[in-house]
Parts: structure tokens; C-alpha cells; sequence
């Protein structure tokens, strides 16, 4: 594997942190900007006022702070919720290269260095993990990723980690929409580790790739068994089983930057038609069940994050599938293999 995760360049006007500190606030006094909009993952937000307090006591300018959450670099402060802050603070995640942001942001990734890789491998070889492993964390844990393959491989573990296409900033990075890392090198292995805390990413990995996701806490050291796939797979070819005979669709669309996909929108607004069915573009900037009840439609087909989808359908009206499960509805992609909505 590399020796360590790759950072990309990002955007002139991004800068990004592995965590808050001095460096971060010399650069924005550096910047000198009249506001600061904040923002913070949802982890985060009993900390935004510290958090805040801490920007303006180093900084000196005005910090408001945005009531909506993070939740990826794909769904930052639109000029619309911030209008007058000149420059955006963002914490936990990594910039995506491929979207631009409305604003100069400073991205916090929340680095941590905690973790003890050879305690770590030890664990993960005395619970029978197998050996053609590969490796995928979320951004504040990737740094672990090049001592613990060492440690793994004095195991004798053949680890790999799989660069991604040019949504991923680094190597090995979880993406909750772009696990492409993992799927580049899912071929030279036989199940995958992530490295990291939550149900999130390696929910979404599982339905990436068909190898058997194992997952571990750095922190604690604990180990969490393989998801299971195949009831996974199983309950969303019910679904979309369900609906093949749906004749009105509602195309559910993103005006967040990472996540709109209108030209998308509209090809899939011909192939409904194609085949009898109507099909009308909803728009959103982010995703409410609440928006869309009482619609005289069938089911929904979602465009932005296709976590939505997958995570949240059953807060929902009615049911809702991702792109690559529309096209399966249709008839026009088999059941088989199940296809991530993978966003490039």
C-alpha cells in the first residue's frame, strides 16, 4: 500500500486543517474577512457556540453559525443561508476536488492520531479477519491507515488500499456517495476493514462492493462482525420490486452544488416516459419527507445523496429509490448485481 494517503490540491480559494488550532486561525486573519459562517456534522453541534467563541476570540471577525448541519462537503452554506460571510469554516469533512464551493472554505478535517496499530492488528488477526484485506477510513482516521497495514502486514497481511476517482481527496477515503477506492481494488481482496466509528460508512461500503465489511473503532479497539450484504441487497430488490408497475414518479432534485444532478433528472424523466409512465421534476435544496406529502405519485426517485435513499426511505410517503434502482424498476438494469449509486 502507499505510504500514506495522498492529499490533492485543492481549489486556490479552499484551504484545508487537520484540526482546529493556530494554523487555521492565522489563515483566516491572514484572509481578514468581514464574516465568518460556520458550520458543523451534527456530532458537532452542542459545540458549535465554543466552537464559534473560539473563531472570534483568534480571528476578530464576526462568525454566525449555520443552524443546518453538515453532511459532507456536498451541502455547504449557500450564499442564500450565509449572504453577508465572506468565507466559510467547515469542520469534519475534506473538501470533494471536483465541486466548487460558493465561498472561500476552510475545511477542519478533525484529524486524530489516536490508535495503537499493532494493538489493532492484533485484534483484527486473533478474530480471524482474512488476510487479503482491504482498507478504507473516514477522513479524521485516515492517517492510521499507513502504521496499520504496516503491523498487518508483519502479520502477514496483503493489504490494499485503492486511490478513487477524483471525488475522493485522498486515498482510502469513505465518501458516504463514492466508495470507488474500494471498488478499485475489490478484486485483489477477500473483505474490507473500516477504519472508524458508526454504522455509516460501512453500511454504505457493504452495498459498494460484494466482499464482507468488517469494521473497527481505533479508539475503543472494537471489532464489529461483516454486515450482512445480502439482507441488505435482499430488502432493497423488495422495494424495488414493489414499484415496477409504478405509473407516476416524482424525480427528486438537489440545488446543493455536490449534489445536483439535473442533466441526470432529465434523462431519467425520458426513460419513464419511454416506457408510459409520467414523471415529474421536484425541486429541493435539501430533501424534506415533509415536502413531499400529498403528492399524487407513486414513488420517488432521488437524484441528490443516494443515502437518502438508502438510509432514510422510511421516513418517507412513499418509497423512494436511487438511481441505479430506478433504471432496475424499469426493467432496464437486472436485479443483479446490485448497483451503488456512486457519484463521480
Amino acid at each position: 500500500m502507499e505510504a500514506e494517503p495522498t492529499r490533492e490540491a485543492v481549489r486556490s480559494q479552499d484551504r484545508v486543517f487537520p484540526v482546529v488550532g493556530e494554523e487555521l486561525f492565522a489563515a483566516l486573519r491572514d484572509a481578514r474577512p468581514s464574516r465568518i459562517v460556520l458550520q458543523v456534522p451534527a456530532g458537532l453541534v452542542r459545540n458549535a457556540g465554543e466552537l464559534a467563541a473560539q473563531l472570534r476570540e483568534h480571528v476578530g471577525a464576526p462568525v454566525v453559525v449555520a443552524s443546518r448541519p453538515c453532511f459532507g462537503a456536498c451541502d455547504l452554506p449557500s450564499r442564500d443561508e450565509a449572504p453577508r460571510a465572506e468565507v466559510a469554516v467547515a469542520l469534519g469533512h475534506a473538501p470533494i476536488p471536483n465541486v466548487r464551493s460558493v465561498r472561500p472554505t476552510y475545511f477542519v478535517e478533525m484529524r486524530t492520531g489516536d490508535g495503537d496499530p499493532e494493538a489493532l492488528a492484533r485484534r483484527l488477526d486473533d478474530a480471524g479477519v482474512p488476510h487479503r484485506l482491504g482498507l478504507v477510513a473516514s477522513v479524521q482516521h485516515l492517517g492510521l491507515l499507513p502504521p496499520l497495514a504496516g503491523a498487518l502486514d508483519r502479520r502477514g497481511y496483503a493489504t490494499h488500499v485503492g486511490r478513487g476517482d477524483h471525488r475522493l481527496a485522498y486515498a482510502g477515503q469513505a465518501l458516504g456517495c463514492n466508495y470507488t477506492g474500494a471498488e478499485e481494488v475489490a478484486a485483489s481482496v477477500d473483505a474490507f476493514l473500516f477504519v472508524g466509528t458508526g454504522r455509516f460508512h460501512p453500511l454504505g461500503l457493504a452495498l459498494a462492493v460484494d466482499r464482507p465489511v468488517w469494521s473497527i473503532d481505533p479508539l475503543r479497539g472494537e471489532l464489529e462482525p461483516p454486515i450482512d450484504r445480502a439482507t441488505l441487497v435482499a430488502r432493497r430488490q423488495l422495494l424495488i420490486a414493489s414499484v415496477r408497475g409504478a405509473r407516476r414518479w416524482g424525480i427528486v432534485v438537489s440545488t446543493f452544488a455536490g449534489q445536483n444532478r439535473s442533466p441526470t433528472a432529465l434523462a431519467l424523466q425520458a426513460r419513464a416516459r419511454a416506457h408510459g409512465a409520467d414523471a415529474e421534476i421536484l425541486l429541493a435544496e435539501r430533501v424534506d419527507p415533509a415536502d413531499l406529502l400529498g403528492r399524487d405519485v407513486d414513488a420517488y426517485v432521488c437524484t441528490a445523496c443516494p443515502r437518502i435513499a438508502l438510509d432514510d426511505s422510511a421516513n418517507y410517503p412513499r418509497p423512494v429509490l436511487t438511481v441505479p434502482e430506478f433504471l432496475m424498476a424499469l426493467g432496464e438494469l437486472p436485479l443483479e448485481p446490485y448497483r451503488f449509486d456512486t457519484y463521480h
